[in-house]
């Protein structure tokens, strides 16, 4: 059983920045095998995937619209989850969920491929 609590959601001009987190609650040989990944959906649009983390080697990846912007991040000691979002636009807007995966067979990047769920943080970007 993984659990997930997302903050630091909020309103920001274009141009702005915000950090998410992600506190994360699991057995600790759990977390070994686990993918944490950002996942955001927009008012009558699918959900889509962010960014993803490896917890144990801390291999990362991106999704084009938001790669050289934000930047996944993991603290095993507080096992918190950050993903920092600079130069934010007004069409980052959107809940974003924080997922996880135990031990995922593919690339991690979908959200059929997680099985945890956080309730998710709103983030508004005006411009």
């Amino acid at each position: 059983q993984v659990q997930l609590v997302e903050s630091g959601g909020g309103l920001v001009q274009a141009g702005g920045s915000l950090r998410l987190s992600c506190a994360a609650s699991a057995r600790t040989a759990t977390f070994i095998e686990l993918v944490v990944g950002w996942f955001r959906q927009a008012p009558g649009k699918e959900r889509e995937f962010v960014a993803r983390i490896g917890w144990d080697y801390g291999i990362t990846a991106y999704s084009d619209s938001v790669k050289d912007r934000f930047s996944i991040s993991r603290d095993r000691d507080t096992k918190t989850i950050y993903l920092q979002m600079n130069s934010l636009k007004p069409e980052d807007s959107a809940v974003y969920y924080c997922a996880a995966a135990r031990a995922p067979a593919g690339r991690a990047v979908t959200p059929a491929e997680y099985y945890y769920w956080g309730r998710g943080t709103q983030v508004t970007v005006s411009s």
